[in-house]
């Protein structure tokens, strides 16, 4: 694969490989890189373009500009002695060639929304591939599908769709800056998950880059690694440079709202309600619920159940259906709005009345430092042990704590849990996500506010899914466990990995050790691979 390369190539080259290297240990593969990367790139494009090192003035903004979480900001995290920003396939390909021919770990990142960093941050001397600048989006309205560059925002495939259809969604995340590349991969879910299922079960077809630098589609990568990579987790069997997505009808007209109730206007009784009804009520409504503790009336402190909805439908006929499954929430008229589906990603993402361009936004309006974990529900959340939940709200201080409960149910229900790699479908009536965030700098600050989450989360314990006690793969939690640095242990792994993916565990421990038998794709939590499985 080899090019012609430019005067300039060769005269950066020579600069960056006679820069000073701080760490003497690394500092041969970190040349032997660059010099393979120059020799393996593209040509048609300067390859100034694409490499970042320490001595590049642009290094750290482009370090930070994708980290979400403040957490991975102090000094003592650790940094990639590369960032590699492809500008088309072939950097990407011998980004990861040249890697693996000299010992770097590689991380990727899309959106940089990894809860745990995994796509940024590694132990190990690592560089980063960050997909910003691969992010083109081709909508085909006649055939119902686009095919999305993996650097690009749920926001851009969103307004990319608006502009250029009103009759079209996609059921992917509530959160526009999240990358495509991680949330699809990981399953991804929105306000259409009961009517459409997850992002993941609206995937046609993909591309992807394998551990030894080929690009490969759904044909000749085979079905077996295009079912992992639907929900198991991209980056443990390479790197996901597109998705080719199934476009979801929309109605013109649908009708949102966001009601909140505290514990005196008889919140913890709806709420008691909303568990029996909301994985039951018709597939065309999403109530989630986000509880929090705030400043009551009197200024002593209570908990707020705030209920967001998405409604497929005018607001007359939501009326309807609240009335008759729903009415303790007391819904009228004046609490509804009626609106088109990509205002109502608009008005989730909290940008309701802005222009759509906002969409486009690649940034957070804001950044904190957060902790979060998940659960799944098979049956409702007791009375009694809603009592412990808001005393354990109660002892946050200087943080937000809350709790975001998502119904499942629907089109949910109807698909297996071997379908994909995400398995948490019939039987699953809701999911949970704990949160915490704060803005005070700190380790003990940082320390203090985690355990607070791992308290609830302890404490939840016995109203929830178990053996296994399911999470989500998109709210990465490394306290379920993690791979020691050089090695991945079946056994280890399968703490974490079942939790996940229940038995499909299994499936992906198989599919790895097939497509990447050297377990070049490594991170804390990627799949492991399995001499059984090579025997």
């Amino acid at each position: 694969m080899g090019f012609s390369i430019s005067a300039a190539t060769y005269i950066l080259i020579f600069t960056l490989l006679s820069s000073t290297v701080s760490w003497a240990a690394s500092s041969s593969a970190h040349e032997n890189f660059l010099q393979c990367l120059s020799l393996n790139s593209n040509s048609s494009t300067p390859i100034t373009k694409v490499i970042y090192t320490p001595q590049n003035s642009s290094y750290s903004s482009v370090l930070d500009f994708s980290i979400q979480n403040l957490r991975f900001t102090t000094s003592s995290t650790p940094e990639p002695q590369i960032i590699v920003t492809p500008l088309d396939v072939s950097h990407i390909q011998a980004a990861v060639i040249c890697s693996k021919k000299v010992g770097l770990q590689i991380r990727v990142r899309s959106g940089g929304h990894d809860y745990e960093g995994l796509s940024y941050v590694s132990e190990v001397p690592f560089i980063i591939v960050d997909l910003l600048e691969l992010r083109s989006i081709n909508i085909d309205v006649g055939n119902g599908s686009a095919w999305v560059e993996a650097g690009a925002t749920l926001g851009e495939v969103y307004y990319n769709i608006a502009n250029k259809t009103a009759t079209y969604g996609f059921p992917a995340g509530i959160c526009p800056t999240v990358g495509v590349g991680g949330h699809l991969s990981g399953g991804g879910y929105g306000t259409l998950l009961r009517k459409y299922g997850l992002a993941a079960d609206n995937i046609i077809d993909a591309y992807i880059v394998d551990s030894n630098g080929r690009l490969l589609n759904r044909e000749s990568m085979g079905e077996d690694l295009f079912w992992a990579i639907r929900g198991g987790g991209g980056a443990s069997f390479g790197i996901i440079t597109s998705w080719k997505i199934k476009l979801v009808p929309v109605p013109s007209t649908v009708t949102v709202f966001r009601v909140t109730r505290t514990l005196e206007q008889d919140g913890e009784k709806i709420l008691l309600k909303w568990q029996q009804v909301a994985d039951k009520l018709h597939e065309d409504i999403f109530i989630r619920v986000i509880l929090q503790a705030v400043n009551g009336s009197q200024g002593d402190r209570t908990v707020s159940s705030t209920y967001e909805s998405l409604f497929l439908g005018n607001t007359s006929r939501l009326l309807s259906l609240m009335n008759e499954s729903f009415p303790e929430l007391g819904l009228a008229a004046d609490d509804c709005s009626e609106i088109s589906w990509i205002e109502s990603v608009l008005y989730f993402a909290g940008f309701s009345g802005q222009p759509l361009d906002v969409l486009l936004n690649r940034s957070q309006p804001s950044k904190n430092y957060f902790k979060n974990k998940s659960d799944f529900l098979k049956e409702p959340i007791p009375e009694t042990t809603l009592q412990g939940i808001w005393s354990l709200f109660y002892q946050v201080e200087n943080a937000t704590g809350m709790m975001i409960i998502s119904p499942y149910g629907g089109r949910m229900n109807e698909i297996p849990e071997t379908e994909t790699p995400f398995p948490h479908r019939k039987g699953s009536l809701y999911s949970i996500q704990y949160i915490i965030f704060w803005l005070e700098e700190g380790e003990e600050v940082s320390k203090r506010h985690i355990e607070w989450a791992r308290k609830l989360y302890k404490y939840m314990a016995p109203y929830v899914s178990m053996f296994p006690r399911a999470a989500y793969l998109n709210y990465r939690d490394l306290d379920l466990g993690r791979n020691k640095n050089g090695n991945t242990s079946y056994a280890q792994a399968s703490i974490w990995g079942i939790k996940y993916y229940k038995m499909n565990f299994n499936r992906l421990v198989q599919v790895k050790t097939k497509v990447d038998p050297s377990n070049f794709f490594w991170n804390e939590q990627s799949i492991p691979i399995s001499s059984w499985w090579k025997n």
